[in-house]
């Protein structure tokens, strides 16, 4: 593991994050078990990720934030409560609250567990209890309503684009879906698919969360699979690939409204190119679609 401190040229190094024991098969009722992922203890910049396991029956009651969270479902299915709007979240759901709105997200189901990434528009995460009692309003698989604070995505029906060969991309949160300060989404990865070498404007969240992922970062080679998470620093050349013979996917987070990616020498990636030489850009991933 790098200790994402700044190294000599006084840059902010990668880091890998080990979610080994997050998974909330072992817990018991009302246990919820969390983990930060990326933070300020990265050095990241406006931005943060965790995952929350929930056993069987257990709730996160409700709480707010002075800033935005983005909450995907993993595993199991949760129920969000958002002043009272009770929705239902099928796997890779994705709901957005925005600052200063309370919410509560709980598993109801009898036997299996829960599992969900956050996102947070804050390098510092923390949590406000709030004691308050809304009337219920059940809203199920239904969207927020015009005027509701909250945004919901449903993966099911949500656009999915070709990034790049093989590599399926579908944007949960975003500007365009009401999100500050944060957009982020799920990349399937088939059977050899990858991305080109890139960079980004800001900081960037990688939580592999099926299968083995290969991340190259400026000469250096990870390996990632079981919720192991890569925080990459603003403007470091990255490329992620799929090597093995089963489906990859990720979840995928920014620390920007929308998402960017500038091209870059391969050679940068695989260290045959020295970061942080001069960077030629040679272009643009495709922008996401535009999402009615």
């Amino acid at each position: 593991m790098n200790s994402g401190r700044p190294d000599h040229r006084g840059t902010v190094s990668e880091m890998i994050i080990s979610a080994q024991g997050i998974h909330s098969a072992g817990l018991e009722p009302p246990q919820v078990k969390l983990q930060t992922l990326v933070s300020e203890l990265c050095d990241a910049i406006g931005f943060s990720t965790g995952i929350a396991a929930f056993a069987p029956g257990a709730a996160l009651h409700y709480h707010m934030h002075q800033f935005s969270e983005a909450v995907t479902v993993l595993e199991g299915c949760a129920t969000l409560l958002v002043q009272g709007r009770r929705y239902r979240l099928a796997p890779r759901d994705c709901a957005h609250i925005p600052a200063g709105v309370a919410h509560q997200v709980e598993n109801n189901a009898q036997e299996n567990p829960l599992l969900v990434h956050s996102a947070f528009a804050s390098a510092s995460p923390c949590r406000t209890k709030v004691d308050r009692i809304f009337p219920i309003d059940e809203r199920g698989d239904e969207s927020p309503s015009e005027g509701d604070p909250e945004t919901i995505t449903r993966f099911a029906s949500s656009v999915i684009y070709e990034l790049s060969n093989n590599a399926l991309f579908t944007d949960l949160f975003a500007r365009r879906f009401g999100a500050a300060g944060i957009c982020g989404g799920y990349g399937r990865f088939l059977k050899g698919a990858s991305l080109p070498c890139h960079t980004h404007d800001f900081d960037e969240s990688i939580t592999i969360v099926k299968g083995t992922a290969v991340c190259m970062v400026r000469g250096r080679r990870y390996e990632l699979s079981n919720y192991d998470t890569a925080f990459v620093p603003r403007g470091v050349p990255h490329r992620f690939l799929n090597e093995s013979f089963d489906e990859m996917a990720m979840v995928w987070v920014y620390a920007g409204d929308e998402p960017d990616r500038e091209l870059v020498d391969p050679r940068l990636c695989s260290g045959a190119l020295v970061w942080p030489e001069p960077i030629n850009e040679i272009g643009s991933l495709d922008e996401p679609p535009t999402q009615s």
